[in-house]
């Protein structure tokens, strides 16, 4: 029988390139994936990460039925059973202890399921407490918090136009590796040729030559968590020189003066020693940024993940936004979602909510419905009478990928009650009471829902599924129903239609919708009948932007329309959409938030005592066959050499007495790794970089490859649960000061 080509888009990273899956039906198999030239995204480029569909598909250690936890250690049990003990289970701790006893973890692989994404947080709203952790409060957080404040909603990010800009700016990110990130950019080596093509420039700042910095017209090193104090001296430059021209967007921006009065304390001069790059340097970069006709700022995770997150995300938009490039082509700019996710708003603008919520162990505050993920461990085994006591874990491996992962491994034994949802029997899942796995992607039917909210093109696309599961298989949005309905006392049918009336009623009452004050009744008459996240999707799509309307907009976009065509469906390029966007009180932006300017103070006391002398700080960093610590059991991504190396530069192992390829022992402030060194140039001196998502070497696991093919060490056992960045609370992974010393010397 010959192979039939199912087009989809790859859902392993923010990129969604599109791909060509070559099905032999009669064995029910994957003859291989390769990229769709047809696709007017990513036109045919893949990295290695497109093949992890079929690996996790195929993965005999993926589960696939219920496991409940026995003395023996697990069982299989029917789904029936599994969400009889999941409901009763979480009920009686909330009824017993009340809200607060219940916690909840997701992790990052959510973000690529639509699914995943229009479930989460009804499921999350059912059990009733506001201990809610998730990935993002390790990862892209603090951009989040910038946005909300500049603009009036953590979703509204500025994304770079690299299609069409003259100087590009990259701090802490390398989308060579990542395919951006916040950002979502297939292809980006063809992109950045396309850039120098025209005459641009690619100008990389980090403490490690990347991919992307060794592809870079200039680079800098930099001392990590400088940042901030980089961009503070660029600002400073701009007003110095009186190079700061905001353009159209200052007619809507206050906190101008205010930001230069700010940026005074931090000259080039000041913050050179401290970052390790010199005045002139600074001063000639700002100026290149104001005369460029067009220029993006670019600051990606290693803008986040350190103690001045929040700081530097927001002076990545004060740079774009002083030199004229805020919302302009070129510069950075606001997608426009299909869905409608990103559509103007009419209601009142409201603060950010902080500290409705504070944890108990060390009265961290809520942010925006956030709580720092570094402070799980404490509110399970710190809390007292007041501890989390039933935890449950959506698609994430927290002992891996916050900090204290030993530590946070023992607390889960601790739990009264612990329920995964999850494919693998991992690091952190082995502590479960009950695990349950959803179907995988070439299962799932699939809607590139968030990502369409990063993209520096606007796009649409559908994605069928290659496979049809099998009937005892449940899809990751059934799982959270079932489990919403079993914590709400109702059925799931009927929780599905209560989602259904919510999003058609929003769909009527946007004054933007081509369906603005249709009939309600109406709309739900045209609902596809088929349950689950393709119906709330239509209903986004018919009342987005581009949306048929339910019949008001003949020939506008719908589900049918997408699932006719093989492709994503190309929207065209960002468009100027400030101030009609902002959901701020007046459509204004407010340039120097207080809930940001309160933590200068902490940034001018981090310059006044930059360290200097010999101390090694630690960095993490990308790799192209990773995603996190998920895709570490599939063999065409884990063979070849060791990569969870330590990277260190030749200056300091020859300081060190350290060999190349010698295992050598890292000490932070408490508890040690052994990993193997790789001496490299490409690290700044002083910096050494281990990358994130190791450590596949606890017991109890069920990840045969990973445990043998590519085990490492875990970053997040150094990473020091004290060092945050406190206007966002989200963890410092990087710049953690550690002692290296070689083995056996």
């Amino acid at each position: 029988m010959p192979t039939e080509i199912v087009h989809r888009s790859c859902p392993i990273c923010e990129a969604t390139c599109g791909l060509r899956v070559h099905v032999d039906r009669a064995a029910q198999r994957v003859v291989r994936i390769d990229g769709d030239f047809d696709d007017p995204r990513s036109r045919g480029f893949v990295c290695p990460k497109s093949q992890a569909m079929t690996g996790v598909y195929e993965d005999p250690d993926r589960l696939r039925r219920p496991l409940r936890r026995i003395k023996s250690g697990f069982e299989e049990i029917s789904w029936d059973a599994a969400f009889d003990l999941a409901g009763e289970r979480l009920r009686s701790l909330r009824e017993e202890h009340g809200p607060l006893a219940l916690g909840c973890y997701i992790g990052n692989p959510t973000s690529a399921s639509a699914g995943a994404v229009l479930y989460t947080t009804p499921f999350m709203r059912t059990l009733g407490t506001p201990r809610v952790f998730t990935a993002a409060t390790m990862d892209q957080f603090p951009k989040n918090v910038s946005s909300r404040l500049l603009y009036g909603s953590a979703g509204i990010l500025p994304i770079p136009d690299i299609d069409r800009t003259d100087l590009l700016l990259i701090l802490g990110a390398n989308p060579l590796v990542s395919q951006g990130s916040i950002m979502s950019a297939p292809d980006m080596r063809e992109r950045l040729r396309r850039l120098r093509e025209r005459g641009g420039r690619l100008v990389v700042i980090d403490p490690r030559r990347t991919e992307t910095a060794a592809a870079a017209d200039q680079h800098f090193f930099i001392r990590p968590g400088g940042d901030a104090l980089l961009l503070f001296a660029l600002v400073h430059v701009l007003f110095e020189e009186g190079l700061a021209e905001p353009g159209r967007v200052g007619t809507f921006t206050d906190g101008l003066e205010r930001v230069r009065e700010l940026a005074l304390d931090y000259s080039p001069e000041q913050v050179a020693p401290a970052i390790g790059i010199a005045a002139e340097k600074i001063r000639q970069l700002a100026r290149e940024l104001s005369a460029a006709p067009r220029a993006a700022v670019y600051g990606r995770i290693g803008t986040c993940v350190q103690e001045f997150g929040a700081l530097s995300s927001w002076l990545v938009d004060v740079v774009t936004l002083l030199t004229g490039n805020l919302d302009e082509p070129g510069g950075a700019m606001f997608p426009r979602s299909a869905a409608g996710q990103l559509e103007p708003s009419t209601s009142k603008p409201r603060p950010m909510a902080v500290g409705r919520y504070r944890t108990i162990a060390r009265n961290l505050p809520e942010i925006e419905g956030q709580l720092p993920a570094i402070s799980l461990v404490e509110e399970i085994d710190a809390a007292g009478d007041q501890r989390i006591r039933g935890l449950v874990t959506i698609a994430g491996n927290p002992v891996l990928s916050i900090p204290g992962g030993p530590r946070l491994a023992k607390a889960l034994e601790g739990l009264d009650f612990m329920l995964s949802v999850d494919i693998y029997l991992n690091e952190t899942t082995r502590h479960a009471d009950l695990i349950l796995p959803s179907t995988v992607h070439l299962e799932d039917e699939n809607y590139d829902l968030l990502f369409e909210t990063t993209t520096v093109r606007n796009f649409a696309n559908y994605s069928p599924r290659v496979f049809e599961p099998p009937e005892d298989a449940r899809h990751h949005w059934q799982i959270l129903l079932e489990l919403a309905a079993r914590m709400s006392g109702t059925t799931a049918e009927a929780f599905d239609d209560g989602l259904v009336e919510q999003a058609v009623n929003r769909a009527v009452r946007r004054s933007t919708s081509p369906c603005h004050a249709a009939d309600p009744e109406a709309i739900r008459e045209q609902v596809l009948p088929e349950r689950g996240p393709m119906r709330l999707v239509d209903i986004m799509l018919r009342s987005g932007p581009w949306g048929d309307g339910f019949g008001a907009k003949p020939g506008g976009l719908s589900l049918e329309k997408l699932r006719a065509s093989p492709q994503a469906e190309d929207l065209g390029p960002l468009e100027r959409r400030l101030p009609e966007l902002l959901r701020t009180e007046g459509r204004r932006i407010d340039l120097a938030p207080d809930h940001l300017v309160a933590d200068v103070p902490r940034l001018k006391a981090w310059l006044d005592a930059a360290p200097a002398g010999e101390g090694l700080v630690l960095i993490g960093r990308r790799q192209l066959r990773n995603m996190n610590s998920w895709l570490h059991n599939l063999p065409v991504l884990a063979k070849g050499r060791e990569r969870c190396t330590l990277l260190i530069c030749p200056t300091d192992a020859r300081r060190l007495a350290i060999a190349d390829g010698r295992e050598v022992r890292i000490k932070p402030r408490s508890g040690e790794l052994t990993v193997t060194a790789e001496i490299s140039d490409e690290m700044m001196p002083g910096v050494v970089s281990l990358p994130h998502g190791f450590g596949h070497r606890y017991d109890g696991t069920r990840l045969s490859v990973a445990s043998t093919l590519q085990p490492g060490a875990s970053l997040n056992d150094l990473t020091d649960p004290e060092r945050i960045d406190v206007a966002s609370g989200t963890g410092a992974a990087n710049g953690v000061p550690v002692e290296v010393e070689p083995i056996g010397l």
